[in-house]
């Protein structure tokens, strides 16, 4: 693995298209941060919370969704230092929890992007 490919995937997973931005693709960047802020903004707007390992309860299925959910990198870390654990009673709790843990997972998914654009898998 080359310098370029891991230095890459962090800062991807840092900030959401910076990753992308560092290759030099300017449009993906912009494109794939805008998605993955404005799928955890809705998350949070609609009063819903982050999953965290402590939290979890032990239960696989919560601990695997603490863990995708922070793949949403610095955002993740942002919404923990908001301390905004979510409306429980909410009508939207559950969807915005889901928000977030898709941008998490979408983030993810960005960072093996920016492996694969790296290493010349994809063009």
């Amino acid at each position: 693995m080359t310098a370029r490919a891991i230095l890459s995937m962090v800062l991807a997973f840092a900030v959401p298209g910076l990753g992308h931005l560092y290759l030099g693709r300017r449009a993906r960047a912009a494109a794939f941060f805008a998605i993955v802020v404005f799928m955890f903004a809705i998350g949070f707007a609609v009063e819903g919370g982050l999953y965290t390992v402590k939290q979890s309860g032990g239960t696989i299925l919560r601990v695997l969704a603490s863990y995708a959910s922070m793949g949403s990198g610095l955002l993740y870390a942002l919404g923990l230092a908001l301390g905004k654990p979510g409306n429980v009673v909410s009508s939207t709790y559950e969807y915005g929890r889901t928000f977030t843990l898709t941008a998490g997972l979408m983030n993810l998914l960005l960072v093996l992007d920016c492996w694969d654009i790296a290493r010349g898998r994809k063009p």
